[in-house]
């Protein structure tokens, strides 16, 4: 393969070098200075550039997504490919990582951060002697005359109208707040803390009366008993930690240390579904449902369903609103139901991609998946204490 990089040529003398090696061979990334990058070209030696084989168009680079890697990118021009050839990525690579990119002043900024918020979300939430958190519990069980099954859907509906309304608030609530402080990325720093000050600790009340409250309700079947269902469940839940959103692997932007940014993925579990987190919420439910087996769990996994689904069609919304005609093209190659668009041939998955699953936050999610389970008993007993 032939990378070009240059400083000099200019535009009709730079795209003819970028033609010649697609004739040769294969073209990976070529990047000139003023930044516009062509992306990787998985063609064969006999890759032509007449009209059948190729084409070339351009079109606005206010249409292609940023990127961390430049093959991945477009922006400027756009190799159109032959149709039995794998469509040219308008999104991001999700799970990337590039240990040769991390920055110890910014991990130690996260470790400092976190090490903050949970401080707070203990001293001003969790705590019975300083914190919120049952005073909360306790307003919404009276409001539900104590009907742990109706507490539990009204709590997540305060979180689902929290977190769905701040992320549809997002692009104009930063606006407004880089103009008011004529600073730019400000904004988006001081609405993920906002964000994350309002979502955390309604999270976590969700998280501690679910385990609290997981047996109550009527038990509509039982099959506990049996090590089979045990080892299916266990299976799935696995999994359906697999199926995380990529934006949850960029700790650095959760935490702010880095500017966020609403990113478009295409690769990775984007290639399944587009809407990874809803596909591993069912999953999540489903193992849950069959194990527990009451109607205090129907009614937990279908208010966790409702806001999931809705995400869906929020979610697709924003990245219309924000990408408009690359994420048409993303959406067209995608699909909600898992592996439709595999089945319909809108999506061709590249013979090496087991490759986007070996990366360093899919290893995390594995560790910290059978972690969490070797730690429920901790969880749970933490939980038990509160009394929420």
């Amino acid at each position: 393969r032939a990378v070009l990089f240059s400083k000099q040529i200019p535009g009709a003398a730079m795209l003819k070098w970028v033609l010649l090696a697609a004739a040769a061979g294969h073209v990976q990334s070529f990047t000139p200075a003023h930044g516009t990058s062509f992306m990787s070209l998985s063609a064969s030696s006999k890759l032509g550039c007449s009209s059948r084989s190729g084409q070339l168009r351009a079109f606005s680079s206010s249409h292609a997504p940023s990127a961390r890697r430049p093959r991945s990118r477009l922006a400027g021009w756009n190799m159109q490919l032959p149709q039995d050839m794998q469509a040219e990525l308008r999104g991001e690579d999700s799970g990337a990582f590039d240990l040769s990119a991390q920055s110890i002043a910014s991990w130690a900024k996260f470790v400092g951060v976190f090490t903050v918020v949970m401080g707070a979300l203990w001293f001003l939430w969790i705590d019975p002697q300083t914190g919120f958190g049952d005073d909360f519990i306790r307003l919404l069980s009276s409001i539900c005359s104590d009907n742990s099954t109706a507490t539990m859907l009204l709590l997540l509906s305060v979180f689902g109208v929290a977190h769905s309304g701040l992320a549809s608030l997002r692009p104009k609530a930063e606006a407004a707040i880089n103009s008011l402080l004529e600073q730019e990325g400000v904004g988006e720093r001081v609405w993920r803390v906002l964000f994350g000050v309002v979502s955390l600790p309604l999270a976590v009340s969700c998280i501690v009366f679910f385990i609290n409250h997981r047996y109550d309700g009527v038990q509509l079947w039982d099959v506990r008993s049996s090590d089979a269902v045990h080892a299916m469940c266990w299976v799935v839940n696995f999994v359906s930690f697999w199926f995380l959103y990529p934006s949850t692997f960029n700790l650095l932007e959760i935490a702010a240390v880095d500017k966020p940014k609403f990113h478009m993925w295409e690769t990775g579990i984007m290639r399944i579904t587009r809407h990874p987190q809803m596909v591993g919420q069912l999953m999540w439910c489903m193992a849950h449902t069959l194990w527990i087996g009451n109607s205090f769990m129907l009614a937990t996994s279908f208010g966790l369903m409702v806001h999931h689904l809705f995400g869906c069609w929020h979610g697709d919304q924003r990245l219309a609103n924000k990408y408009g005609e690359a994420f048409e093209a993303v959406k067209s190659r995608t699909s909600v139901l898992p592996f439709a668009a595999i089945a319909e041939g809108r999506q061709t998955l590249p013979e090496d991609y087991y490759k986007e699953f070996l990366r360093a936050p899919y290893v995390a999610i594995t560790v910290g998946t059978v972690a969490a389970y070797f730690a429920h008993p901790l969880m749970q007993g933490y939980s038990y204490l509160l009394k929420w």
